[in-house]
């Protein structure tokens, strides 16, 4: 099935990571459905639109928006899948809902970038990381990986991928490019 406008895209593992295991144990998470912090984001390109061309190609692995794999209650308490839904394994997705795709490694789509939180070194906060300024992650159109930038509050959304949290910003956010990365230090606490 050739789409005109979307891509249809596949989960990488489940809907919801709601399960980390430890020892030989699984330990649940999340057991709500409405949790954005618990979704999936990752996906793999099954099929590319035909209505423009794109730098996406099947088998790339993407990052989506967290509302594509998720499930809701309507107002009459019944759950529901996301607008995105075609089978149970499918999904269609808009080109502005993918922020970010792998074939050897990560790079950030037009207008998209994402940075890695610095560690705050200052013996006189409680802060852990620095706020509003991070390392770029993967290459995008203007930054390259390792630049140290600043960006406006509340720019910032929260991902983990690779096992890194990493902040997704949109380029019109960021105010400042610092160069490369001297002596600053990410941060990535223990749960990522």
């Amino acid at each position: 099935m050739k789409p005109v406008f979307d891509f249809i895209v596949e989960p990488v593992g489940e809907r919801y990571n709601n399960e980390v295991e430890v020892g030989n144990k699984k330990l649940v998470l999340n057991s709500e459905i409405f949790n954005h912090e618990f979704v999936n984001r990752i996906a793999k390109i099954v099929s590319v639109p035909i209505a423009f061309e794109t730098e996406l190609k099947v088998g790339d692995i993407v990052i989506v928006h967290h509302n594509v794999f998720r499930r809701w209650h309507n107002v009459k308490g019944v759950e529901k899948n996301s607008r995105s839904f075609l089978s149970e394994d499918r999904y269609l997705v808009s080109l502005d809902q993918i922020f970010a795709y792998k074939r050897k490694e990560w790079k950030a789509l037009k207008g998209f970038c994402f940075v890695k939180p610095i560690k705050d070194k200052n013996k006189y906060t409680l802060d852990k990381e620095v706020k509003l300024k991070g390392i770029v992650a993967f290459d995008s159109e203007t930054f390259k990986k390792g630049d140290v930038i600043g960006f406006e509050p509340r720019s910032e959304y929260e991902f983990v991928i690779d096992n890194d949290r990493v902040y997704r910003i949109m380029q019109k956010f960021i105010t400042i490019k610092y160069g490369h990365k001297r002596n600053e230090e990410t941060y990535n606490p223990s749960w990522a």
